[in-house]
């Protein structure tokens, strides 16, 4: 046989091969409910097979007649999508190009017919799919283009005894809207923004951390101070200007054995000289840092040595460690920065996720922040009670917690909480009523006495994990017809941005009750709606027609997956048979939330799309009634986000992850991240673009832009400039704020799932911009230990 002989017998086998997967897959699909393409294209597939070995050049006649119909399925799909359309052709056009090889066109017959006889029809087909490409790639049909408003009021007063340079909590003040009003970097001269120190702080994984480690850290600035925590909470105190290191503490953290995430968001600053503050009996640590722990202490330190308040609890902290039986060490963490008002520390904390019906409290604490005594508690089992917790006064065991940062309005002496949930997510059959009243919800508390003032829930009977896990934003809007109105702004995991009036709790953008599927486990409910926002990012109901892979096999294979899985739009419950939960877990916006310039009155928001599936899995009946913690369960705590749920004690375990084809690719077609810019007077999305490149998600560096998710959150600024990390490419971003437009970017030597801070330096006056480069365990982004700043030249 010569070589063009077994070249035509390769390619006769190949598309052999191919047909016979599209034919067994197609059938199974269309048995399961969908698609029909797959099955006749490989039919036609083998017929050419046929045609090819007794080298007939209808072969290429019939494989031209297949490159049309799959670009006319394709684009009544999905239209003029370049990467949906992608593994819709890749094969198909791959294969054609191939039989277009001389080695294959000048065997078949009739060979006295001529090329163009023979292969003209596929040669124009395979043009017209190539223009056809072309043209999806000029189109961006998931973006739009627009404008933000501009100023429409004057800049919040700035608290006395403060500084405009500061960023002096961590969402720039304890307003939370991450936005600063230094406007000396702007969008003309951003582009010559420059790295001018880089801190590393050798604190990086340990033996025995749990895989959730991450440094999620957004640093405070005081004076010429910056402050900073990391994974193991040691606390660092670094010049501004230069990055030095001017004291550490380390606490000696042992890692508890049961922890499920480490990292340290932030730390918290007082100043005993400010108005109406708290200062110690002997006048000790005037200025004091306020740092939370994994390992559920609470610790003040003077901020100008770094050494403990010998005042404050017990030799300068308040242990809060959970014990009792069956409870485990870690199963109670924090994970974020206190709170710091009116002389309290505020507290909530972080519960492990799903290892068992029996678990910690979610009661909320304050502390006097000179002495470190209790001062109230809000238990969300017993709401009427605020006295201290202690022996006398036990928590409530498994009720909903607050793991994310908090916000407070001193003029109105209320506090506000995002909530999350209590023991167990997927399965709330035997949830008390205060539990369903508090979970996934915001919470307003008087800061005097802890007392609840109002609560609005997002999500009702969640089943999803949809924690509210940002921190609320506080902003006065002016609305049409109702006037300069004190807001509360919500992100949420469901894309839902609620509009509060922060007195009140009432809605200032409408808010309606959309109906959704029911069919709850056995033993469990649904609630027959569910709220829904005039502002929302939540994604379209997700279709078969949506699914994606890298090639025609691994699409039509996460088709299948889709039809077997149970999903009938947002807030199906989970099942035994699996249930795509769209958004997912994850969340469309997760605890880095949005960014809000209170004088345009607009927010800067990256809402992330991606599904997971979750499983439930029936539990032997008597298999423990999780008083000892779940059977088997590693003593290192993994992300509550993917992998086996164990749910001691409850009728059903939980597994789950993400929508994966086999390769490892989402199952759904890009783009899964973006950023959105959004008018919160008019409540419409102004403008919306892909986020991120996949460099750093595959092994050769190509920087594609398909828009991926993003963990973190964006910091705006008086200049028009909003800068946000957190995508899984690892750079920082600089934002036009009107256009949402990518105005400059550094490369980050780690990926950088946190939120950036701004400040002005004292030394040289300049406008700094700085981020953290230490990666997360779970999202598989590259581990650093990198603090960052970057200004403008000096001269």
């Amino acid at each position: 046989m010569g070589k063009t002989s077994k070249l035509l017998a390769i390619m006769a086998i190949v598309l052999a091969l191919c047909g016979l997967v599209l034919l067994g897959g197609g059938l199974w699909l269309a048995i399961e409910g969908g698609s029909w393409f797959y099955a006749p294209a490989g039919l036609a597939l083998i017929a050419c097979t046929v045609l090819l070995w007794r080298r007939k050049a209808a072969a290429l006649h019939l494989y031209a007649a297949l490159v049309v119909a799959t670009l006319a399925w394709a684009l009544v799909e999905i239209g003029l999508d370049w990467w949906a359309l992608v593994p819709r052709g890749d094969v198909i056009f791959i294969l054609g190009a191939l039989l277009l090889l001389p080695w294959i066109t000048r065997r078949l017959a009739p060979t006295q017919a001529g090329w163009w006889r023979n292969a003209g029809p596929l040669a124009l087909a395979l043009i017209l799919a190539g223009a056809i490409g072309l043209a999806a790639m000029l189109r961006s049909p998931h973006e739009w283009d627009g404008a933000l408003p501009g100023a429409r009021g004057a800049a919040p007063a700035l608290a006395a005894g403060t500084d405009a340079g500061d960023w002096l909590a961590y969402g720039h003040t304890w307003a939370g809207t991450k936005w600063s009003p230094l406007a000396q970097l702007t969008p003309a001269n951003v582009s010559g923004l420059k790295q001018v120190w880089r801190m590393d702080t050798g604190d990086s994984r340990r033996p025995g951390d749990p895989e959730e480690i991450t440094y999620e850290l957004t640093p405070i600035k005081v004076g010429d101070t910056l402050y900073a925590c990391t994974p193991h909470n040691i606390v660092l105190a670094l010049d501004a200007e230069t990055g030095a290191v001017r004291w550490r503490y380390d606490p000696h953290m042992q890692v508890p054995s049961h922890v499920q995430h480490l990292t340290c968001r932030g730390v918290s600053y007082h100043d005993a000289n400010w108005p109406g503050a708290t200062r110690s009996a002997n006048g000790s640590c005037p200025q004091r840092i306020i740092m939370a722990t994994a390992d559920a202490r609470l610790i003040a330190l003077d901020a100008h040595t770094g050494r403990l308040c010998p005042g404050f609890g017990k030799g300068g902290a308040v242990n809060l460690a959970v014990t009792g039986p069956g409870l485990k060490p870690g199963w109670f963490q924090f994970t974020s920065a206190p709170l710091v008002t009116r002389g309290l520390v505020v507290v909530g904390g972080a519960i492990y996720d799903n290892a068992s019906i029996h678990m910690p409290s979610g009661a909320i604490q304050a502390f006097d922040i000179a002495t470190g005594k209790p001062v109230w508690a809000f238990d969300p089992g017993r709401p009427e009670d605020t006295a201290p917790l202690g022996p006398n006064h036990p928590p409530v065991p498994s009720t909903p917690n607050s793991w994310s940062t908090a916000a407070a309005d001193e003029d109105l002496g209320l506090i506000y909480l995002p909530m999350g949930m209590g023991a167990i997510d997927q399965w709330g059959g035997n949830r008390p009523p205060n539990t369903e009243r508090f979970a996934t919800s915001i919470l307003a508390l008087d800061i005097k006495t802890g007392q609840a003032r109002w609560v609005f829930q997002t999500v009702h009977h969640d089943l999803w994990d949809m924690d509210v896990p940002a921190q609320p934003a506080l902003v006065d809007l002016t609305i049409p017809g109702k006037g300069r109105v004190p807001a509360l702004v919500q992100s949420t995991k469901t894309g839902n941005i609620f509009v509060l009036d922060r007195r009140t709790g009432l809605p200032v953008q409408p808010v309606h009750e959309m109906r959704v599927p029911g069919g709850a486990a056995p033993g469990d409910f649904t609630s027959p709606t569910q709220p829904v926002s005039a502002i929302s990012l939540m994604p379209p109901r997700i279709r078969e027609a949506d699914m994606w892979g890298a090639t025609l096999f691994d699409q039509m294979a996460c088709r299948i997956a889709f039809r077997r899985y149970r999903h009938e739009g947002p807030f199906t419950p989970p099942s035994t048979r699996g249930t795509l939960v769209f958004p997912g877990n994850f969340g469309v916006m997760d605890w880095g939330g949005l960014a809000i310039d209170p004088v345009r009155q607009v927010a800067f928001a990256h809402p992330n799309y991606m599904a997971f599936v979750d499983r439930l899995i029936p539990q032997r009946p008597g298999a423990g009634n999780g008083k000892d913690g779940p059977a088997g369960a590693s003593d290192r705590g993994g992300s509550a986000e993917h992998g086996f749920n164990p749910n001691a004690g409850a009728p059903f375990a939980v597994s789950m992850g993400p929508f994966l084809s086999r390769l490892g690719l989402p199952c759904q077609s890009p783009p899964w991240g973006y950023v959105a810019g959004i008018d919160l007077v008019t409540g419409k999305v102004a403008w919306r673009h892909a986020n991120g490149t996949i460099r750093d998600e595959t092994p050769l560096p190509i920087p594609l832009k398909l828009g991926v998710p993003s963990l973190g959150g964006p910091m705006m600024t008086g200049g028009g400039l909003s800068f946000m990390a957190a995508s899984l490419d690892y750079y920082l971003r600089a934002y036009d704020t009107t256009t949402g437009r990518v105005l400059w970017r550094a490369r980050l030597p780690a990926g950088a799932q946190a939120t950036p801070m701004t400040y002005r330096s004292p030394a040289s006056g300049r406008q700094f911009v700085v981020v953290v480069a230490g990666g997360h365990g779970s999202l598989g982004t590259r581990l650093g230990d990198s603090i960052i700043a970057y200004a403008l030249p000096k001269s």
